[in-house]
């Protein structure tokens, strides 16, 4: 349920319909915007009598909003949400980038590749310290000895760093030496894990369970925005499908009605979406002409020798050729590359 308030409501006319929603045992939602303000309400609304909000001052309508996820949609957030970190942004009018290693291999592989990265203008930093794998004698992360590079990392040359967290207690850990905390695919619908990313003071970047439909996917998000955390980015990585030419199907078809039914910022991982380096150009691109907010892609000095995903994993002329093209594209698109 949102409650539409008058363009000349005043913040005490607001106010008593947030105390008024309280009272009812439900969730208020403060949602100002460019073209109205408005308060949600999530909970057992189903006794609701819309009466007793229209009476008071300020309301102009209420809306019931039809989707199983609320805070998510559009129906309850009109406007485009930007996600903001201390080195970028994420959200409509640009197309950001992060970039970086499957796997944080080492203090000084970590800091070559950042170093390449903000010589070319990428101001955020991918890698991965705990590791999802589908072996057990796979790598499994460098862990905690990880963290202390990537929190070096950000404190010494000031770039952006995102990385995965795989179970609840975990949070804590990562918060202090990332801007950006990583839901995996496999963690879609670790709900324990989701919300307490509702309660992180980060953004959370939720990957697209690798068989999860496009509500799904959302509805994963509402609970990360249902326990408080609003800065929610989507990241289609790829899903499974009868084709075995890459390792996964790169659902570009879910973009637009992503953007359609939902106000976060959703990003393309072509290096997961492909797992192939020849085909991560073709298909980052292809996600920027698709409407997405931005890409995050796999690179290592020698992808050859990368403990994990190496074949996916683009190296540094690799990735200057497809930044190029990038901003080539996003110049006729209108688009700001940040």
């Amino acid at each position: 349920m949102l409650v539409v308030m008058q363009s000349v409501a005043t913040q005490d006319q607001i106010d008593q319909v947030v105390k008024r929603i309280q009272e009812l045992g439900l969730t208020a939602h403060e949602m100002p915007g460019a073209t109205r303000t408005a308060v949600g309400m999530t909970g057992n609304i189903d006794a609701i009598d819309p009466r007793s909000f229209e009476a008071l001052g300020g309301v102009r309508e209420l809306v019931r909003v039809t989707k199983p996820f609320k805070l998510a949609s559009r129906e309850m957030h009109a406007d485009d949400t930007v996600v903001e970190t201390d080195t970028t942004s994420l959200g409509p009018s640009t197309f950001t980038i992060v970039a970086g290693p499957c796997s944080v291999e080492s203090e000084s592989m970590a800091f070559e590749v950042a170093e390449h990265l903000l010589a070319k203008g990428v101001k955020m930093f991918r890698g991965g310290v705990f590791k999802p794998r589908t072996s057990p004698y796979s790598f499994q992360g460098m862990e905690d000895d990880g963290l202390k590079i990537l929190g070096k990392l950000r404190q010494t040359l000031g770039i952006g760093v995102v990385t995965e967290v795989m179970e609840k207690e975990q949070v804590s850990r990562v918060e202090p030496v990332a801007d950006v905390l990583q839901v995996g695919t496999r963690n879609m619908q670790n709900f324990p894990l989701l919300k307490q990313m509702g309660k992180a003071q980060r953004p959370v970047l939720l990957k697209r369970g690798m068989s999860a439909t496009l509500e799904e996917w959302l509805m994963a998000a509402e609970y990360v925005l249902a326990g408080g955390n609003g800065n929610v980015v989507l990241c289609e990585r790829g899903i499974r499908t009868f084709a075995d030419h890459t390792r996964n199907t790169l659902d570009l078809s879910v973009i637009p009605p992503a953007k359609q039914l939902s106000h976060l910022p959703v990003i393309v991982d072509p290096s997961h979406g492909t797992g192939k380096r020849a085909y991560v150009k073709a298909m980052a691109l292809a996600g920027l002409a698709a409407g997405a907010d931005g890409m995050i892609v796999e690179i290592h000095p020698n992808p050859d020798r990368a403990v994990s995903d190496g074949a996916q994993s683009l190296n540094f002329a690799q990735f200057d050729d497809l930044l190029e093209s990038v901003h080539a594209l996003a110049g006729v698109l209108n688009r700001k590359v940040n």
